[in-house]
Parts: C-alpha cells; structure tokens; sequence
C-alpha cells in the first residue's frame, strides 16, 4: 500500500501506520479511503491479529481530514447525471467510509488509536471508531474537533452518530455547530479520548490497552448502552434538543442548511441504532453536497483559500522567496499590528515612529497581545519573550539598509506618506519592496513620490491587523511583478490571504463595502427604521449592520477620505447618495466619530453595550415611514447584497480583480460577505446571470443607480455565462 504500512508484533498486535507520501499532512483521499477498505477487511479476516494500533508517520498531523478538491471534482462528474441516479451514486460513494469504519469496530478485535498529531474531521472519526483513544500530551499543535460546519458540510465518517453517543448530544453539538477545534486535555474532560501521554510513548500504552482488552466492544455495542444526558425522547435529552433548533436559528438565520442537517442527523440517528442512524448521517450528507451553499463554501473557504494562502496569485514567471527583515513606519494601531504578526511569524521588525516613546508603545501592544496568549497558556513565557525581542524600537532609518521590504502605516495623507517615502528609499537596499498600508488613496499616485516605483505596491491591512485575515496587494501603474512577488512572500509568511488587485481609488474590498454601507445610508434616508436595517443585514448573512460597521470603522476616517476625494477630484467627483451628506453632519453637527469616542449611529456604554442613538430619524428626508409601509426583510437583505455584488462584477469588469477566486474570497474575509454564498461572485452565478440581471434592473428603476449592472454582466447573461465558467482557473470546477 501507498499511504498505509501495517506491522504485526509477536503479540498479534498489527501497527497501522497513515503516512501518506508527497504531503505536508496526511489527508482522506480517494486513494487513501480505498486502501483503509482493503486493509480493514485483511486485519478483520486474518486470525493471526488479536488486535490493531492505529497511528500516524506523521508528527504534525494524524489525519487533517478529507480532501476537499477530490470532493468538489467528483461532484463536478456528478452534476451531469439525473438526479436520481446522481444521488444514488453519490450515497454509495460517501457511505463506503462510514462501511469501513464500521467494520473496523466490528471487527471482533479490540482497536485502539495512537493519536500523536492533529486529528480533524474524518481524521478525529477515523479514531472515533476505535475502542480506545489516547493523545499525545506533549504535542502543542494538537487539536481535536469535527470542524466540517465552517465549509459548508458536515461530518460524513459517522461524527454525528458517534460523537453524541460518547460525550451526550448537548456536547456534540457545540463542537460540529461551531467547528470548534479542541486540546488534548479538552477532549479527556469531555470524553473524547480516553487518556493522554508524551508522544513517544503512544504507541506502546495503546499496544498494552489492546493486549488488556481482547473483548473490547464500542459502547453503543454494548447491552443496555444508555446515551450520555438522555435521547430525544429522554425528558432530559428532550431540553438539549428544545434549545437547539432556535440556538441554530437564532445564529445562523437559516443560511447554513449543514447546521440544520447535523442537528437532524443527531436527532434521528440517535432514536434508532448504530447503523441505521449511520444510513441516515450519509443521507443528508448526500443532500447536502447538493445545495449550493456547501458547493460554493467548499471551493471559496477551503480551495480557493488554500490555493491563495500558497501564494496562488503569484506572477508567472516568478519564483517564491524569503523574507527576513521587515521595517515598519508608524507605530500607532495599524503599523504596531504589523509588527506584531511579523514577528510571530519569525520575521526580525524594526518598528520606526518620529520619537522613540511612540515606537515603544507600537512595541508594548505587541507585548499586551503576547502576554494574554501566556495567561491563556497559548504560549509559554521564553517563547512570548523570543517573538517580543524580535521587534526592535526605533526613530533611525538607518535600520532599513538590512529590510527585504518596508511597510508604510502613516496616516492617510498623501503630502505625508510621499515624505516618508523619500526618506526610507535613502536608505533602502535595491532590492527591497516599499508597501503601503493604505485603504483608499491609489497607489499609482503615492508610488510618484518614489524613485523607484518598480518597487512599489500597495499592502492594504484590515483592522485590526491580527485578526483580520485578508491583505489586498495593490498593483500600480509601474509595480513589477518582482514586487508582487516579494509581496507575497510576507503576506503568506505571516498567515495571511493575499488578493492582488489593480488600482483605484477604494481598491477592491472597500468599494464594495461602501455600496453595504451605502445601502445602509439609503435605507435610513428613506425612512426605514435603523433597527429594522441592521437586524435584516444580519439576516442577510452579514456579521454586522451597516450602521454598526460604519461606527467599527470610524466615522471620522469615512469623513476624512470624503473630504480627501474632494481635495483630490474636486466635490463633483462625490458619489451621489446620502452616505456623504449622513457622514458630514454626524461629524460636522454632532461629533459623533463611531465607536472610538462611544457616540456613533449607536451609543456605547462603559458596559460594553451599545444602543442605536435615538436621534437618527432626523436623516429620513421625508420622514420615518409608518410601521405598515416598512419594507420586508427579504427586500433589505436582497438590496444590500445585490449592491455589494454588483461592485464586485463591476471590479471585475474594470480589471481592478482578475480571477473570480480572489473575488469572492476576498468578500468573505474582507468585509464578511455572506459566506454561505460562497462570496460576492457565486452568488451572482447561484442566481444565474439572466435573474440576477431581470431583478438588479428591477431595483435599479425603484432604487438608484447603485444597481446599475455593467455591461460585462448584462454580457454574460446574453451568453449564458457565469464567472467562473468564463474567468475561472480551473472550468471543471465551476
């Protein structure tokens, strides 16, 4: 076998070892679930083994779960038969797991699992069906978890069967709802696994158990098994199950049909026994790789993704490089977050502000955000201490002879960042990038105040930058490819995903997310009332009102670029709308700058919470309409998507985004579009060109011209194209 050894001690003890070859983790492949049939049949029918180990050859990784590309291929094959025989089919090929695993459970020899690294997904389920579990202790990359609900499946190996018949439902279903990823000491208490000891000796205390238990049986194999906190019947279980059907609605909105389908999985498999609730785990999973929603969140949030993170939108031509030494100017919020991430990536920072009092502070976040990774026992003191010794304070450009790249995280003035510019070149190496962290002014126009502009590219961070997971590259007029690539090196060095775009003023993400702020705007003009905006929006799928984002973002910094935009292209260039108008007086006539100073669109209260600030009324132009004359939520939630959308197709029809992966990744982890559509982009394909473009029409004659479809779009419904058929990598997979 490719991916499978198997050694049989003198005990009759076999050692099955997962090691698959050209990885980086072990992974269940076609190929691989193949092979697990074979080898469990021949373990079950030779009588010289009394007993079976399951480990891995790998210390990272036990098994990261199932290979999603294969899936999404398949499913591609699928799509072209009839529905019935396409649904046959695709239950038999997904259930050929869930058969292996049950017959090594049944096997009538006792299993245990020796889980020395990451075990997620059908990983954790492979060792699920094993008798016994036992983690190493000392793996400080060890997680646990049945993450498959955060791409739009769900567990498929029988998790939902399993995992509730050992820790109770209640449990359960905190762990797959929220693919949540769990510790070695986390899942002892829960249950999960049985013990825990130091990697080296796994093996060994798992060929012991073996030896100990010849007459192992699984628990929901046993006489008079009783399911951990009561059935669906159990007036105990009964409470789990009341509370979780709102808990998924009150979370989800409807949006997500894997949560649905976990919940109904446990929910009936747990009123029948083993197998059959195996049967119907299978059938919804069936069901559900159908739907839209997990197609599109497979391929956006994990292949795509995974693609981008491997710096996929690198230039032809150019070869990955490594990146060493980064210097960062400006060490208020944004460069002092650079700094951070860089150096808990291994990259040597120089932190540079105008007085060494700002660059020690710049620095002391970076040892606030070390210090609650120790107290939360993420990390150990030494190592907090090594990252934190990384990032050297200073006021001297000296420091930036030895930089591979500069980042530039001064405030949003143009005459400011051109000094800054002028000055860092004085002492940068030629090979060096220069990248500006800026969120609208286009980078064609900055780069005219360096001498070599070859060098540099936008590198637009999202608040806050530690935890905002998309970077946009932005390419000026003269940026090389030299400098994208260089980009991003950094960008994936510090766990980040990089999106190139073209320039333009607001780039990509931004010009996006001020058509849903936009939407908001107009909403309230229009007199729809504030709460009804915001809770709709979240309806939609979007992690926060438009209102409420705006106050995230700051009023202020909204005001400023309005007022940068006139500076620059005088006031005619202002988009027409009520965004600038709503803006410019909470700012010139309230002083209302958003969460920053407490006093936004909502109020803020020491607390923590916040209210919507009851004066707005006062930006409906002819009044709060009556309650009767609201519109319905379902009208909302469709304008503020089909707006951001519509910029989306727009951005790609200007060129600013060339490959529809970017596109729809980058308005997941930009700006939180709905990330059950897949992004911006499939949601337009999920309608189909030809609807989309009838309804967006539609709105443009009720609503304004920010659902004015540009001409590629109205194009593509001519033809009927969709986008990732027409501009996508990879057509099978469309």
């Amino acid at each position: 076998m490719k991916h499978f050894t198997i050694e049989t001690d003198k005990d009759g003890i076999a050692l099955v070892t997962f090691n698959s070859p050209d990885v980086t983790m072990n992974v269940l492949s076609a190929e691989v679930l193949a092979e697990m049939v074979s080898w469990v049949e021949q373990i079950g029918s030779d009588e010289a083994v009394k007993g079976v180990v399951i480990t891995s050859g790998r210390d990272n990784a036990f098994c990261a779960g199932a290979e999603l590309s294969g899936l999404g291929n398949a499913m591609a094959d699928l799509a072209k038969l009839p529905a019935e025989e396409r649904n046959a089919k695709l239950y038999t090929e997904l259930f050929k797991m869930n058969a292996a695993l049950r017959a090594l459970e049944t096997c009538g020899k006792p299993v245990a699992a020796a889980i020395n690294g990451l075990a997620l997904g059908g990983g954790l389920e492979i060792t699920l069906a094993c008798h016994y579990r036992i983690a190493a202790s000392d793996n400080t990359k060890m997680k646990l978890g049945l993450p498959e609900a955060m791409v739009g499946v769900l567990p498929g190996g029988g998790g939902t069967q399993r995992l509730p018949r050992l820790i109770g439902a209640m449990n359960a279903f905190d762990l797959m709802m929220q693919g949540k990823m769990i510790t070695a000491d986390k899942a002892l208490a829960l249950g999960v696994i049985h013990e825990t000891a130091p990697g080296a000796e796994l093996v060994e205390k798992a060929k012991a158990w073996v030896k100990a238990n010849p007459d192992a049986k699984q628990p929901w194999d046993q006489e008079k098994f009783k399911i951990p906190g009561g059935g669906p019947y159990h007036p105990a279980g009964a409470q789990t199950f009341m509370g979780v059907a709102p808990m998924i609605r009150k979370n989800t909105y409807g949006n997500y049909p894997a949560q649905r389908y976990i919940m109904s999985c446990v929910y009936e498999g747990l009123q029948v026994d083993i197998d059959a609730g195996l049967r119907i785990e299978c059938r919804y999973f069936t069901k559900l790789m159908q739907r839209p929603e997990s197609r599109n969140m497979i391929r956006s949030l994990f292949l795509s993704k995974q693609s981008l993170d491997k710096g996929g939108a690198r230039p032809a031509g150019q070869s990955s490089g490594e990146i060493k030494n980064v210097a960062v100017i400006g060490a208020g919020f944004m460069g002092a977050g650079v700094a951070y991430v860089s150096a808990m990536a291994g990259i040597e920072v120089a932190l540079v502000d105008v007085d060494q009092a700002a660059a020690e502070k710049g620095k002391a976040f970076a040892a606030g955000e070390l210090g609650k990774r120790v107290s939360r026992k993420k990390m150990d003191q030494a190592k907090a201490d090594a990252i934190l010794a990384r990032i050297t304070p200073t006021t001297d450009y000296t420091v930036m002879k030895d930089a591979d790249l500069v980042v530039e995280a001064v405030f949003e003035n143009r005459e400011l960042k051109a000094k800054i510019t002028k000055m860092a070149e004085e002492q940068m190496q030629e090979t060096a990038v220069f990248g500006s962290n800026t969120s609208t002014l286009p980078i064609t126009g900055l780069a005219e105040a360096s001498k070599r502009p070859e060098n540099f590219i936008g590198i637009h961070f999202f608040s806050p930058v530690h935890k905002m997971m998309l970077v946009e590259l932005i390419v000026g007029e003269k940026t090389s490819d030299y400098a994208i690539s260089r980009a991003l090196d950094f960008v994936t060095k510090i766990r980040k995903t990089p999106i190139v775009v073209s320039d333009t003023r607001g780039f990509y993400a931004n010009r996006c997310v001020m058509r849903y702020i936009g939407q908001g705007m107009a909403l309230l003009a229009e007199g729809v009332t504030p709460a009804l905006i915001e809770n709709a929006a979240r309806m939609a799928g979007m992690p926060v009102g438009p209102l409420s984002l705006q106050d995230e973002v700051a009023i202020d910094l909204g005001y400023k670029i309005i007022k940068q935009t006139e500076a620059d292209l005088g006031p005619d260039a202002l988009p027409m709308g009520a965004t600038a108008p709503i803006l410019i007086a909470m700012i010139e006539k309230h002083d209302r700058k958003g969460r920053k100073n407490s006093k936004g669109f909502y109020n803020y209260s020491k607390d923590g919470k916040k209210r919507l600030w009851d004066k707005l009324d006062q930006f409906a132009i002819n009044g709060v309409l009556p309650e009767d004359e609201q519109p319905t939520p379902a009208y909302i939630k469709e304008r503020i998507l089909y707006a951001q959308a519509i910029e989306a197709a727009r951005c790609m029809a200007e060129g600013i985004v060339q490959d529809p992966r970017e596109a729809d990744v980058g308005s997941i982890l930009g700006w939180g579009f709905a990330p059950y559509t897949g992004g911006a982009l499939s949601y337009i394909d999920t309608i189909g060109a030809v609807d989309f473009v009838k309804r967006a029409d539609e709105l443009a004659a009720t609503s304004g011209e920010a659902f004015d479809v540009p001409d590629l779009l109205r194009e593509m419904a001519s033809k009927g194209e969709s986008f990732y058929g027409r501009f996508g990598k990879d057509k099978k997979a469309a």
